[in-house]
């Protein structure tokens, strides 16, 4: 007990640092969108130079966004952009930490379904349930939300490194979820040579999609 309130508690305050540099970040972007506001002929900096394709998508210069009038590349409306950015990303930490408190929740019900303990499956299968809602939310908070304003910098940094962490937990989410279809067994027979072995990939995904995820949120904090 005294071990999962030492994660818990380190978690919460991850999140608050993460919050308090998220702001920093879009605090330097506001003010340089202000210095933009008075040259229209700026225009062309109002997006980064790198945006990831859904970014791009809805966002990019000749994005599915732009076509309403609420959305037009201004340097104002850019502005209003930022802001939604804001809130997306916070509640995409807010909801990546309570994600990883179901990561853990399910870590210690897995081990007891994993060892024969049948009486916890249906809290099993409903911590799998929450946890895939706020993950793939989460996922989704980051992947569409507005660009930012300023380029990343080029050579290694944290943000590549939680980008490429990400794409390590994302793979392991869904082989978690295509494997989970593979562990059940039929009946009250014995589990059979190829359920064990699946329940082994599917321990093992799970186990890389927690720590990745975990490891993507300590690293955006350096």
């Amino acid at each position: 007990m005294k071990k999962i309130f030492i994660i818990l508690f380190g978690l919460f305050l991850l999140t608050i640092n993460n919050l308090n540099a998220q702001n920093d970040s879009i605090k330097v972007e506001d003010d340089l969108l202000n210095s933009l506001s008075s040259d229209s002929s700026n225009q062309e900096k109002l997006l980064p130079d790198h945006m990831i394709i859904t970014q791009r998508m809805l966002w990019g210069e000749k994005g599915l966004m732009r076509n309403f009038d609420a959305f037009e590349l201004t340097p104002e409306k850019r502005a209003h952009e930022l802001k939604i950015r804001r809130t997306m990303l916070v509640t995409h930490q807010v909801l990546g930490t309570l994600t990883s408190l179901g990561m853990i929740a399910q870590g210690f019900v897995g081990s007891k379904l994993y060892n024969g303990d049948k009486s916890v499956k249906d809290l099993h299968e409903g911590l799998a349930a929450g946890i895939n809602i706020g993950y793939f939310t989460t996922a989704a908070l980051s992947l569409f939300t507005p660009p930012k304003m300023l380029n990343e910098r080029k050579g290694f940094s944290s943000i590549k490194m939680h980008k490429y962490l990400a794409i390590i937990h994302m793979t392991s989410m869904i082989a978690t979820n295509i494997l989970a279809e593979q562990t059940e067994n039929e009946g009250n027979l014995p589990p059979s040579k190829h359920v064990l072995q699946m329940r082994k990939w599917h321990r093992a995904a799970a186990f890389t999609a927690f720590g990745s995820f975990l490891a993507a949120e300590i690293v955006i904090k350096f």
